[in-house]
């Protein structure tokens, strides 16, 4: 009982410890604002805590992968063009922290609950999901084509929400991709989840994920809120505009449906895919 009870300790003051410094060098490097790295921190405590390797180094390959991107890519022209119209940008703020990674520390408390492989299939597809969608967004901007409306195949200009490039889709992929082969890696580390295996980790995750990344979009060009500035004509998803929310005229969408949002439930719906998949085949 001692020995639990002393590793359990040890995993949480390694969770606290670690995840503490990680969220403290983003915001220095202006990957996080104050509230994201608080948010951060508290999360990837959680994650050691309750999940251990695998689930905390999904979260890390996630946040890290992405922040890459966005920093190697900010000064290009394209992309500062692209995000403009992008209802936040730059550092994270807690909304976006939590609503990347929310729903993973919700899959992994409940596989710490009640061990089962259904929990860590919908993982690998919630957190393949979130970075698809990222990666995508990052280089999808960098596309020399014009993105076409998923819906009606127009080109639309880009950073428009629903607009997807054969760019964009790629990275897609390849993120969904680099979260299954990161799961795959780690899911023989301690504590070990039962009943996976690193091939149905990858599958579910690339799959999975690809799909969470256009069902974001198609989410994007649906439901998502987006208005036009009356100031300078630009439309945006952002609630305010040109220096005032009055500025701004809601134009479709639901309110409630921001960027946060779409992603969140775009993840889910990944995440629940990946638990057929793996469930279903492996």
């Amino acid at each position: 009982m001692i020995d639990i009870w002393s590793s359990d300790i040890a995993r949480l003051a390694a969770g606290i410890v670690g995840s503490t410094a990680i969220a403290l060098a983003a915001y220095r490097l202006r990957s996080l604002s104050g509230s994201g790295a608080v948010s951060a921190a508290v999360m990837g405590t959680g994650y050691v805590a309750l999940g251990g390797p695998l689930w905390f180094g999904a979260l890390l390959a996630f946040f890290l992968s992405s922040s890459l991107w966005s920093k190697w890519k900010r000064r290009h022209s394209a992309k500062q063009a692209a995000e403009a119209k992008y209802a936040k940008s730059g550092r994270r703020d807690a909304a976006q922290v939590w609503a990347n990674g929310g729903l993973g520390l919700l899959l992994c408390a409940g596989h710490a609950i009640w061990p089962a492989a259904a929990w860590v299939y919908a993982f690998v597809g919630v957190m393949a999901a979130v970075n698809a969608d990222t990666w995508a967004t990052e280089i999808g901007a960098l596309s020399r084509r014009a993105p076409r409306a998923l819906l009606s195949g127009r080109r639309v200009a880009p950073g428009t929400s629903g607009g997807v490039t054969p760019l964009g889709s790629f990275a897609a992929l390849a993120g969904a991709a680099f979260i299954g082969a990161a799961a795959a890696l780690l899911h023989a580390a301690p504590p070990a989840p039962a009943g996976v295996t690193p091939g149905a980790l990858l599958a579910a995750a690339a799959c999975a994920g690809t799909a969470g990344a256009f069902a974001d979009s198609l989410l994007g060009a649906t439901v998502q809120v987006m208005y036009r500035c009356r100031i300078c004509g630009s439309e945006t998803e952002r609630a305010e505009h040109c220096g005032s929310s009055d500025a701004v005229q809601r134009i479709r969408g639901f309110a409630r449906m921001t960027n946060d949002a779409v992603n969140f439930a775009s993840s889910a719906l990944a995440g629940l895919l990946a638990l057929i998949i793996g469930c279903a085949f492996f």
